[in-house]
C-alpha cells in the first residue's frame, strides 16, 4: 500500500521526486511518484487525489506553486509542500505555498528541501508505526554523530 504520494507538476521536478522516492525507501516507506499539473491536468490531479489510498501527499511546485494547494482543496490528508528554486531563488513558490487560506492547510519547508519533506511525513506516519518511530530515531544519531565531527 502507497503512504505516501510524490506529486511533480512538471518533468522538470524530477530530480526531487526521485531523491524524496529514494530516501522514503530507505525508511521502508512505501512511495509513489507522479507528474500531474494543477494548471495543465487539473481533472487528472483531482481524479488521482480523490481515488488514491496515500496518506500524506509531498508536492514539488515551482513558480506560482499552486500543486499543494490543489491537493489540499482535494483531500483532508496531510500536504507537505516543497517549494523549487525556478525563478526569483523560489521565493515567489514558497510564499504561494506558505500564503493558503484559512481552514486549507499546507506544511512547507524551504526551498528544494525535498528531505525535510520526507522526514516529516516519515515523523506523521511514525505515530502509527513504531517501526518507523526507531529509524527515524537512528537517523537523528547518526546526523547528530556526523554533525559533531565536523564542527
Amino acid at each position: 500500500m502507497v503512504l505516501v504520494s510524490v506529486i511533480m507538476g512538471s518533468t522538470s521536478d524530477r530530480e526531487l521526486g526521485e531523491k524524496a522516492a529514494s530516501t522514503l525507501k530507505e525508511f521502508g516507506v512505501d512511495c509513489e511518484l507522479r507528474i500531474l499539473s494543477a494548471h495543465r491536468t487539473p481533472k487528472e490531479l483531482a481524479e488521482y487525489v480523490e481515488k488514491s489510498s496515500a496518506s500524506i501527499y509531498i508536492a514539488i511546485a515551482g513558480l506560482s506553486a499552486a500543486l499543494p494547494g490543489f491537493i489540499a482543496a482535494h483531500t483532508l490528508k496531510p500536504v507537505i509542500g516543497v517549494p523549487k528554486d525556478v525563478k526569483l531563488g523560489g521565493l515567489d513558490s514558497l510564499l504561494s505555498i506558505v500564503q493558503m487560506p484559512p481552514g486549507v492547510p499546507v506544511a512547507c519547508v524551504g526551498i528544494d528541501s525535498i528531505e525535510n519533506a520526507v522526514l516529516l511525513a516519515v515523523e506523521i506516519l511514525s505515530l502509527a508505526d513504531r517501526r518507523l518511530e526507531e529509524r527515524l530515531k537512528d537517523y537523528r544519531l547518526k546526523i547528530a554523530s556526523f554533525s559533531s565531527r565536523h564542527i
